[in-house]
């Protein structure tokens, strides 16, 4: 067997392993670099470290780490609350208000899970309470995530658009942004109209509106907001599940403590400076890395350390709630494909799928491998070792365009995530009230199914074909 299909052997052996045992693929990257550049490429390990990738580690730290520190002061909280309460008393309005909230979290710095853990439990409160399918709301906060994800400030937008920067392809932040926003949008309409949107929009709620139901949004005092952390089956086998887990941990003892001191916790209270001047760095964030250019780690790094310094003992667990598990998948995966690069894998593979049939077609095969896969693993993972896999065909003048495809391997890995296997499926699994658990599953299964079967050939068509 040559090197080349040893290194991709291991590969695959990782996606196996991380899928079905409870282990960071991660972890598993950096271990199979190390065996597989020393033994297999006769590389030491200076050139083996060449391949971590600083400035993406750097970019995905700042990110969560401004992310942590806006959920601890209250800021994310204070924002759900303005947006439900916005719907007034409309009932169809609910599930959109759900989607954006989710598109927002996710386009800010939360990984998927962490914003779908967040706003699962709440959408599906009101779901059970207003006669609302819970099959519809649980997919548009999933939908809502994804839809989000790939801003340019957002957990996905960053590792895309370094990984197709290093690469030397076209570079359109915006495009891919945009088309998954375009793409889940599209659809969560579809589902909306499917599962009795229409009828909601002739319901009108009664006059006490769920906009403070039972203390879910309220605000004990400026600093303290919390949201009821999720409950129920996570596959935690997957980093971006674990990258949540820390967070709700401490919600949860937060909320705890927040119960046990007075029962002003279930008052709302006005936002106070502190979340203004969050929000004020988020916005910052967003003009000087896309206005200005510059780099994003060190940005939100330096925006995330001003408002921790403004209430540093509210702020003292923020580092330990940053995504470390997603962080060791992504450096991990992307110094193993490091190493398969050195080694001329990458060539070799981009060349092999070229030759064994058209660019086109190429395109389609990665984009379905990248659906399926990511319905059972990581979605980062997929994105950081499928992407340049595509890198030497798309380089060879094809007519594929770059960006487009780009655009379609990206939706095409993270539109999945609806699947009950997949960390986002099991949240609104757990979450789900006044269901049958056994009806509901089969439901998300049928439709991850159409979703993994279906998305692939469509985005393919419409980013790739026209």
């Amino acid at each position: 067997m040559s090197q080349h299909l040893i290194s991709i052997s291991v590969l695959g052996l990782m996606f196996v392993i991380a899928t079905v045992l409870p282990i960071n693929m991660g972890a598993l990257a950096f271990v199979g670099a190390f065996l597989v550049g020393t033994l297999v490429a006769a590389m030491p390990a200076k050139s083996i470290l060449a391949g971590f990738p600083a400035d993406l580690f750097l970019t995905l730290v700042g990110i969560t780490y401004l992310f942590a520190v806006a959920q601890n002061n209250g800021t994310i909280d204070w924002l759900v609350r303005l947006a439900v309460r916005a719907v007034g008393g409309r009932i169809a309005a609910i599930p959109w208000i759900m989607f954006m909230i989710a598109a927002v979290l996710t386009s800010v710095g939360a990984v998927s899970p962490a914003a779908v853990a967040i706003i699962a439990p709440i959408a599906l409160g009101f779901a059970a309470r207003y006669g609302i399918n819970p099959l519809l709301m649980g997919l548009m906060v999933i939908h809502g995530a994804q839809g989000g994800g790939f801003s340019p400030i957002s957990i996905y937008g960053g590792i895309t658009n370094k990984i197709v920067q290093k690469a030397g392809l076209p570079l359109n932040e915006m495009a891919t942004a945009f088309a998954s926003l375009g793409v889940n949008l599209a659809v969560a309409a579809g589902l909306f109209v499917a599962f009795g949107g229409l009828r909601l929009m002739r319901q009108a709620a009664p006059a006490a509106a769920p906009l403070a139901a039972a203390g879910v949004l309220a605000m004990g005092h400026p600093f303290g907001a919390r949201t009821v952390p999720a409950q129920g089956a996570q596959i935690y086998g997957d980093a971006e599940a674990e990258a949540g887990v820390e967070e709700q941990k401490t919600m949860a003892r937060d909320r705890g403590s927040m119960l046990e001191g007075n029962g002003a916790s279930t008052a709302e209270t006005p936002a106070g400076l502190y979340q203004y001047l969050t929000v004020a760095g988020l916005a910052a964030l967003a003009v000087l890395t896309l206005y200005f250019k510059l780099d994003i780690g060190f940005v939100s790094l330096t925006i995330a350390l001003l408002l921790t310094l403004m209430a540093p003992e509210l702020q003292k667990r923020a580092l330990g709630q940053v995504s470390w598990p997603e962080i060791m998948l992504i450096v991990g995966v992307s110094t193993y494909v490091g190493v398969m690069d050195k080694m001329g894998t990458i060539d070799f593979v981009g060349h092999s799928v070229a030759h064994l049939t058209s660019p086109l077609m190429a395109a389609l095969l990665l984009c379905f491998v990248g659906a399926v896969v990511s319905a059972f693993a990581s979605s980062t993972a997929v994105l950081g070792s499928l992407i340049p896999l595509a890198v030497p065909f798309l380089q060879q003048g094809s007519d594929v365009s770059a960006i487009g495809f780009i655009a379609a391997m990206a939706v095409s890995s993270t539109i999945v995530d609806v699947s009950p296997f997949s960390t986002n499926g099991a949240l609104v699994l757990a979450n789900a009230q006044g269901v049958d658990r056994q009806a509901f599953f089969r439901k998300l299964m049928i439709y991850g199914a159409l979703v993994t079967v279906i998305a692939p050939v469509v985005l393919w068509f419409i980013f790739v074909v026209i």
